[in-house]
């Protein structure tokens, strides 16, 4: 059973919010008896607390929410520990809970790395980045993206791949540059399939840069415009507890995502 946060954040910020208003213009003006000690306790943490509470409401609904990588299907760009902050307002301000755009402000560009709300579980959250926009033509074809008929450039990335393991390339999306990991060499796929995906209006082709390993656009269809979640930016922390507790590794701390 899935906890639904924003949803315990909205309802504890609204319960706060009537009690504080109750006793500003009823309670405290009527000069009620103050022998009602559990009333008065509830009113002095809802004080205390509320600002607090819309505070925290605004900054995760609107500006910057954290997310924790919980897999490997970013790899080599994000890996499982990784903790990102991710920009709510990138592609649109939306209501908590119900999720509905009130504000536009951007959409999303070839290259990004976007969470996005699972359109058969919404209250899963998945990240990968945008291959397709609305209107694409998307091919895979022997581990290569062929975006309207233009294969995307990939290039060798020479070296120990360290724990990240299989073969890591640099891929092109438009203007931006990033990594993406393969089991096998891209020469060496012998997959004879060549598959295409139409990308409907409203709509984002997502893949892992894990290829071989992310539950992604190929296996779950593309996602709508109204499930997205925002931008992820930055990694500002990375605790790896899968195989139990370790220091965080601080040389992933702070890193712009590419």
């Amino acid at each position: 059973m899935s906890i639904d946060l924003a949803l315990i954040l909205v309802v504890l910020t609204a319960f706060s919010a009537v009690v504080v208003a109750f006793n500003r213009f009823y309670y405290a003006r009527a000069g009620a008896d103050s022998d009602n000690t559990f009333l008065d306790t509830v009113i002095e943490y809802s004080r205390s607390f509320f600002p607090v509470l819309l505070f925290v409401l605004v900054i995760r609904s609107f500006i910057f929410e954290p997310f924790r990588i919980p897999s490997g299907s970013m790899m080599p760009t994000l890996v499982q520990g990784d903790f990102i902050f991710v920009k709510k307002y990138s592609y649109g301000l939306r209501l908590p809970v119900a999720n509905s755009k009130v504000i536009e402000t951007g959409q999303p560009k070839r290259g990004d790395v976007v969470v996005f709300r699972l359109p058969s579980n919404p209250k899963i959250n998945y990240i990968k980045r945008v291959v397709g926009l609305p209107g694409d033509i998307v091919a895979y074809d022997g581990g290569r993206v062929t975006i309207n008929g233009d294969l995307m450039r990939v290039s060798a990335v020479e070296g120990d791949n360290g724990d990240i393991g299989g073969h890591v390339y640099t891929e092109t999306l438009g203007e931006r540059e990033h990594e993406i990991r393969h089991r096998v060499p891209i020469a060496d796929n012998k997959d004879p399939r060549v598959r295409v995906y139409e990308v409907p209006a409203d709509h984002y082709f997502m893949m892992g840069d894990n290829r071989d390993n992310s539950q992604d656009s190929r296996f779950i269809g593309t996602i709508p415009e109204t499930h997205l979640v925002g931008e992820a930016v930055r990694i500002w922390m990375h605790v790896d507890l899968s195989d139990g507790p370790e220091w965080p590794d601080w040389g992933r701390i702070g890193t712009k995502i590419q």
